[in-house]
């Protein structure tokens, strides 16, 4: 840590003497560390807050997990993955989180000082290590690091395709940034593997020069079939999915919970409404006119939320490993879940008919939807019946069978009832309306892409959707009240920069960004429908998505902008998300309702840490998930080379264009070297390319017309060719179409700009989870 600063105690510090603070600090340094070093306290540090938000919305400095570095550099310590070796048999490695502009910084590992006293593991390639590191003085963007601690030995297995020699065959990574070179396999140990499997290879020998030596350790069949597509990111990503033996055994030991310490409700006619394919239910939902006549048209909601905090008490070896996953993980074959099935599918799932303990939240709302007051309880309940969401709308729109018939007046119009009251509250409170519908990859029986489909955005999702933001806000309430240390859900109002760019976009289609006046959602929803109707209204929902901060977990409240709320905490899917458990840990301890809540010693810090953690597991999700739908829809195409499909224009890179289909919803790669015969310049401030001669312009959002060249199923990669012209110099489309000339070459897929972790769009999947 850098010398403590001599500021007068309870004396803001100034913008600069912030920025020398970090410059100099050798450690991990965020708003606790320069409070501590500049003896602010209470109140003061709020100003401190204020000041440390300009700096990094005007881009001085830089976040990675929690830490704060000079802009366009790395903190002192930072989580790395080691992806290769250079040419001197150095290992290189690169920050698993980078926020800066570009490409990540290099990072060269210093070899490992040696002796009998140093017991820490050799890193290898494909590890996650803590790193210290230092910029190396003779070039720019480069570092050089020291491993402090390896997180996760990656070494056992690697996912590759097997090609068979003369002599022994050599394995193909399937992620050219992790391995880097081929493995070769000796002969004799490539087991059952034949020529094009998807295999998962042992190290068995590195050098420090020439190819790295392997054992396959098992074949795992087509890279079409949904287990070896499911394996690679898996892999990949490090995500946990086999559980340990003691996890198991304490959920294979778990008892049901009795009605000992808990209210019975389970006359109460809670049901569940859920996608139908979903195995594990874990919230269910009443309404019921409030028949109080002090609040006339009101309404009396209630929600109740699996009991999980029942069966994972904190410090057992289910309560380590859901906090090692941090949530479930979706893909489009399978499930990876953050708790074993006995306890997820079983104890915990509030099936039909059957007696289940709940956490439930009971709140009173007026006619127009606005919550008076709320309690929570802990309950033993039945559901009276489970639903799709399909299902509860058609009855709703009169058409109910066997099953919703008898519900129709006792359950689903009460509840569709007091859904209006809540829309004119929603509607009022204006959040972020972004409207990107997501495509949904169903898997035939063969394991393979059927069809990627929309579904259907209906009330009953937004019934459900309205009613657990409220039981979510109502949670972050009461621990509030209590002063109930938490993890809060937040999302941090768009920075000052990408505010800054946004409007460079909106003024190049002919919209003003105001310039004065507080930043609230509204302001993005009125762009949104000016525009809706107009050729630029799927162009700017991309471009505003693009604009938003990331939501994250964290033992501080910032708010939730995207949702227009000055408290949020996840509350209702304690089954899949560790978030919840810890806040339903929370609410126990707060409202007295048993033994079992928080630790009394747990701290903020700590909670701060538990909150980075499913952060960043989180992220590593989703982006497991959506590497896996590229490998299945790539898979998928490559019997359609050739072929010609419409799409838009969904990134914009000095390298070329993302293209995402209208068919499929797959993104592919046009390299800008086979776009016409003119030289395209990179836009930034347009998200466009344009020709420096001719003025030919192609911007995101753009329709295009494209040609499959290549499709690599290992890799998800697609490669186009245009055949759309784009713009001309006054904006309008060109009339006709052009064959770009071809590219010939290996696939190339940079990596897309991606939508922020954590902010949900129309479509996403069941119960908005990433909010």
């Amino acid at each position: 840590m850098a010398k403590r600063a001599t500021a007068t105690p309870a004396t803001l510090p100034t913008r600069e003497q912030i920025l020398a603070f970090i410059a100099e600090s050798k450690d991990k340094v965020g708003k606790r560390e320069i409070a501590q070093a500049f003896g602010l306290k209470g109140a003061d540090k709020i100003g401190l807050k204020r000041i440390l938000k300009e700096i990094e919305a005007d881009g001085a400095v830089s976040r990675s997990r929690g830490s704060l570095a000079k802009a366009g550099r790395l903190p002192p310590v930072v989580l790395c993955d080691i992806r290769s070796r250079d040419r001197h048999g150095d290992f290189v490695a690169s920050p698993v989180e980078w926020a800066g502009e570009g490409k990540p910084p290099t990072i060269v590992l210093m070899p490992v000082k040696g002796g009998r006293r140093d017991r820490r593991p050799a890193p290898g390639i494909g590890d996650r290590a803590l790193l210290r590191v230092e910029p190396d003085g003779e070039a720019e963007g480069r570092y050089t690091g020291r491993v402090i601690k390896v997180i996760g030995k990656n070494r056992a297995e690697i996912i590759g395709v097997y090609r068979a020699g003369a002599q022994g065959g050599r394995i193909e990574p399937v992620e050219k940034r992790g391995q880097g070179r081929e493995i070769l396999i000796p002969p004799g140990e490539e087991g059952e593997a034949r020529d094009g499997d998807l295999v998962s290879v042992s190290l068995e020998r590195e050098t420090r020069f020439g190819l790295p030596r392997g054992r396959v350790r098992e074949r795992l069949g087509s890279l079409g079939s949904e287990k070896a597509v499911s394996l690679i990111a898996l892999h990949l990503h490090n995500i946990p999915h086999v559980f340990h033996e003691n996890t198991l055994a304490e959920a294979d030991a778990a008892k049901p919970a009795t009605l000992r310490g808990r209210e019975d409700w389970c006359e109460r006619p809670l049901l569940t409404i859920d996608p139908p394919d979903a195995k594990d239910h874990d919230d269910a939902v009443m309404a019921e006119a409030d028949p109080d006549p002090g609040n006339p048209g009101g309404f009396i909601l209630t929600v109740a939320i699996a009991d999980v905090a029942a069966y994972v008490r904190p410090g057992s070896s289910l309560d380590r490993e859901a906090l090692e996953r941090g949530n479930s993980v979706y893909f489009p074959d399978r499930v990876v879940p953050m708790l074993p099935e006995r306890i997820s599918n079983d104890l915990c799932s509030l099936r039909e008919g059957e007696r289940r303990p709940a956490i439930a939240v009971r709140m009173i709302v007026t006619a127009e939807g606005e919550k008076r007051r709320h309690s929570f309880h802990r309950v033993m309940m039945r559901s009276r019946a489970k639903l799709a969401y399909a299902q509860a709308q058609a009855a709703i729109d009169g058409h109910p069978d066997a099953t919703t018939e008898p519900l129709l007046d006792g359950a689903l119009r009460p509840l569709w009832a007091a859904y209006a009251a809540l829309k004119i509250a929603r509607d009022r409170r204006g959040p972020l309306a972004l409207d990107l519908p997501e495509r949904k990859v169903l898997i035939g029986a063969d394991g393979r892409v059927d069809r990627v489909v929309v579904p259907e955005r209906l009330d009953a999702h937004r019934l459900i959707e309205e009613f657990m933001i409220q039981a979510n806000v109502a949670a972050a309430e009461t621990l509030e009240q209590a002063r109930q240390p938490l993890i809060y859900r937040v999302h941090d109002e768009p920075a000052l920069e990408k505010m800054r760019a946004l409007g460079e976009v909106l003024a190049s289609v002919g919209i003003k960004l105001p310039k004065e006046g507080a930043l609230r959602p509204a302001l993005f929803n009125r762009i949104l429908a000016t525009a809706a109707e107009s050729e630029h209204g799927v162009f700017l929902n991309e471009v505003i998505l693009r604009s938003q901060a990331q939501a994250v977990y964290a033992a501080e409240n910032l708010g939730h902008f995207g949702l227009n709320l000055r408290r949020y905490a996840h509350f209702t899917s304690p089954i899949r998300r560790y978030a919840d458990l810890i806040v339903h840990r929370a609410l126990i301890t707060a409202c007295g309702l048993g033994k079992d809540g928080l630790p009394a010693d747990i701290s903020v810090p700590e909670l701060d840490r538990i909150g980075e953690q499913i952060s960043a597991a989180e992220r590593r999700a989703m982006a497991a998930e959506r590497e896996t739908i590229d490998r299945l829809i790539a898979n998928h195409l490559v019997d359609r080379v050739g072929a010609t499909f419409a799409g838009q224009i969904a990134g914009v890179t000095r390298s070329g264009l993302f293209i995402k289909l209208d068919e499929t919803g797959a993104d592919g790669f046009v390299p800008v070297s086979t776009i016409g015969a003119d030289y395209f310049r990179h836009e930034e401030a347009r998200h466009a390319l344009v020709g420096e001669r001719t003025g030919e312009t192609f911007r995101l959002g753009d329709r295009v017309e494209v040609r499959l060249v290549e499709a690599a199923p290992s890799a998800g990669a697609l490669r186009f060719e245009l055949l759309s012209e784009g713009r001309a110099r006054s904006g309008a489309k060109r009339p006709g179409g052009k064959a770009a000339k071809g590219a010939a070459g290996r696939p190339f897929k940079p990596n897309p700009p991606g939508r922020p972790a954590g902010i949900r769009t129309t479509g996403n999947r069941h119960r908005g989870s990433r909010r």
